[in-house]
């Protein structure tokens, strides 16, 4: 798994560019892809991918890390 970033869309999913195994909690995997958008609002119908219901609710999310965060 090289070569693989995770860019964040301001109040929307997590982007992740670079192919990466993906697995439910039951340890199913989804078929590997170059490209994911992960659901961060919480809203969409196909989680954990985003499906543009972040835009609908109006969701808003904290934009920047907190770098003294304890988790």
């Amino acid at each position: 798994m090289a070569d693989v970033t995770i860019d964040i869309i301001k109040n929307g999913p997590f982007i992740v560019n670079g192919t990466v195994e993906l697995k439910d909690t039951e340890g199913n995997a989804y078929p590997a892809k170059q490209r994911l958008a992960l659901c961060r609002c919480g809203a969409s119908t196909k989680k954990p991918f985003c499906d543009g219901t972040h835009s609908k609710i109006g969701f808003e999310a904290a934009e920047r890390a907190v770098p003294d965060s304890a988790e």
